[in-house]
């Protein structure tokens, strides 16, 4: 693995192991995280570097390619065979009488499989299987955007879409824009909202795959309008934190743009003190309330900020396998963890005081597991889809020529 992408693997392991103990230690060290969480939010420093992560990554996947069908197929084959797995087991769990499903109110089975379908159940008015499934949801939409940005090429203003959403964030808290939890669901109907919603990221993911240039600009365009739609007002987060989420997915762009040549260090470091000052101005407005510590929050998106900046740092530098094997199944740990924990507390239950070594115990099981679901879930799945994108025989040929569409300077992949 090239240094380059090795940093990226630390960060990923290290937030990865920061959410798998915030979730953890509600069983085994629940007098500790009582005392850590109103001074620094554990969950929300994990899922921060994250989405930067992400951000950088992401689009930088897209363009590289030059070719919405080849990223879709890229990340369906990257998120879903190990989501179906997990659900699978949980299911399977629930019926042993091991840990039981979350309750989904009056929603059907179909209703609820099919704003899974999508990814974009949080957004939808749908409780998630599996609680961590959250996040995935912005990430649906962060995609969604990203393709739209790519199909009217303004792919490259990633730092002014990360402004303009952080002045949006600061905007809604400063207004008070407090929205009821799914406000949107609660208007409509979780039903016909997850109908319409499904049916119009079909069309738009198979518009914007499509060969025609009219097509792919329609498609993207009405992605993008559905993510910016959900977010702000059928999110069960506050609306400028949701906003805030989308505008540190964009900073990570932000940073890779310049790290390529393709923006510069200055306009980077604008944005990033820009989108701190609003997410942190934000977040104080919105003050304290239930299940929400602004001081908590504000120290671990700053130190997710800080983590994320030092990364760069490793690019050059031989990264030890020790150090990046976490990040190469850090997927699997955000997905594996929360099963194990569901069967630990519905069979030993949660500890009353803290015990540190079966905090210890815990990530030495989880481990092991998450290695085999990598190695016989995750790689074949990646394998498939690679395989599934790859252009036709034809095309291979052009492929030695730079994406000039796409403004950068990354050969396109087969």
């Amino acid at each position: 693995m090239s240094a380059r992408l090795g940093w990226l693997d630390v960060l990923r392991g290290l937030a990865a192991f920061v959410v798998v103990f915030d979730h953890s230690s509600h069983t085994f060290m629940p007098d500790f995280r009582g005392e850590l969480m109103p001074q620094f939010n554990t969950s929300r420093y994990g899922i921060m570097v994250f989405f930067l992560v992400s951000g950088y990554i992401i689009p930088a996947s897209l363009e590289r390619r030059g070719c919405v069908r080849a990223f879709w197929i890229g990340r369906v084959f990257r998120v879903y065979p190990l989501l179906l797995v997990v659900v699978a087991v949980l299911l399977a769990v629930d019926l042993l009488g091991l840990a039981g499903l979350r309750d989904f109110g009056r929603q059907g089975a179909v209703t609820v499989i099919l704003a899974h379908a999508t990814m974009l159940q949080e957004l939808l008015g749908t409780p998630n299987v599996l609680l961590v499934l959250w996040t995935l949801s912005y990430e649906m939409c962060f995609y969604l955007l990203v393709v739209a940005l790519f199909t009217v090429r303004l792919h490259h203003r990633s730092a002014s879409v990360a402004v303009v959403l952080a002045l949006l964030a600061v905007v809604s808290a400063v207004a008070g824009a407090v929205l009821p939890v799914s406000a949107l669901s609660g208007l409509v109907g979780a039903g016909p909202l997850i109908a319409v919603a499904s049916l119009a990221m079909a069309v738009a993911l198979c518009c914007a795959s499509s060969a025609s240039p009219v097509l792919r600009v329609f498609g993207g365009v009405l992605g993008g309008a559905l993510a910016l739609v959900l977010v702000p007002f059928n999110g069960t987060v506050p609306v400028w934190e949701g906003l805030v989420i989308l505008a540190v997915m964009f900073l990570g762009t932000a940073v890779h743009r310049a790290e390529r040549g393709q923006s510069t260090w200055q306009r980077a470091g604008g944005t990033a003190a820009l989108v701190i000052v609003c997410a942190v101005g934000s977040a104080y407005r919105y003050g304290d309330g239930q299940h929400f510590t602004r001081r908590g929050w504000i120290v671990a998106f700053l130190l997710a900020v800080l983590t994320f900046g030092a990364g760069p740092a490793w690019r050059r530098r031989h990264v030890p396998g020790l150090l990046t094997g976490p990040g190469v199944i850090s997927y699997s740990v955000y997905l594996v963890h929360p099963v194990l924990l569901a069967v630990i507390d519905g069979t030993a239950g949660r500890r009353r005081d803290d015990h540190a070594v079966l905090e210890v115990a815990f990530f030495a099981l989880l481990l092991p597991l998450c290695v085999l679901t990598h190695r016989y879930v995750e790689m074949p799945g990646q394998a498939c889809g690679r395989r599934l994108a790859r252009p036709p025989r034809a095309q291979v040929s052009k492929s030695t020529v730079s994406s000039s569409d796409t403004g950068n300077d990354w050969h396109v992949r087969t």
